[in-house]
């Protein structure tokens, strides 16, 4: 099988900046709450307005956001409803960018961790779960998979990144670990 290859034409737009703040409603601030959507939100649609001309003059053009799947679940609203629906907010953006950006040729698609990764944020707010997660590796080769599809086959889908790479034929998940042998936790948004 001849695998496609991104041509210097290809243009993406990666949406990775996100605000996290995983607190009640009465534990949130409004400049917290404010700055959630200004950065989740907005700033996904914000980036993709301005990324628009540069896009449009692709071959092969990408806008990848770093958002959850839509799962309505009680459980994920219940102690962090602002959190939630500003990232919701973001694969919604997503999926309405692909819809109207679906003519002109321009992709547009969500991708989520299946478990918790080891990020620098995560070393920060739970240190205690490091050594459960697997490694930033695991985004960057899925999102390599999703940005070097030709843009017109693949569009207004919220992807896992494990699915993603199991459908191109990957099967070991054990480099990815940050401790060998370790199961790596489910992250939010994300049935077991």
């Amino acid at each position: 099988m001849q695998r496609w290859r991104a041509s210097a034409a290809s243009i993406c737009l990666v949406n990775n900046a996100s605000a996290i703040h995983l607190e009640t409603v009465d534990r949130t601030p409004m400049k917290r709450y404010d700055l959630m959507f200004e950065i989740n939100a907005r700033g996904s649609y914000l980036c993709a307005q301005a990324c628009l001309p540069h896009l449009e003059k692709a071959a092969n053009p990408h806008i990848l956001t770093l958002s959850p799947p839509l799962d309505m679940n009680p459980k994920w609203f219940a102690r962090h409803a602002a959190y939630t629906t500003s990232k919701y907010a973001m694969s919604m953006i997503s999926r309405g960018l692909a819809e109207e950006l679906r003519e002109r040729g321009i992709a547009s698609n969500s991708l989520w961790p299946r478990t918790v990764i080891a990020t620098s944020a995560l070393r920060i707010a739970a240190p205690e779960v490091a050594g459960q997660a697997r490694l930033p590796t695991i985004m960057a080769d899925a999102a390599w998979h999703i940005l070097t599809r030709p843009s017109r086959e693949l569009t207004g889908q919220l992807l896992i990144d494990e699915q993603v790479l199991r459908d191109a034929g990957v099967t070991d998940f054990e480099p990815y670990l940050v401790t060998p042998g370790v199961e790596p936790l489910i992250d939010f948004f994300v049935e077991p």
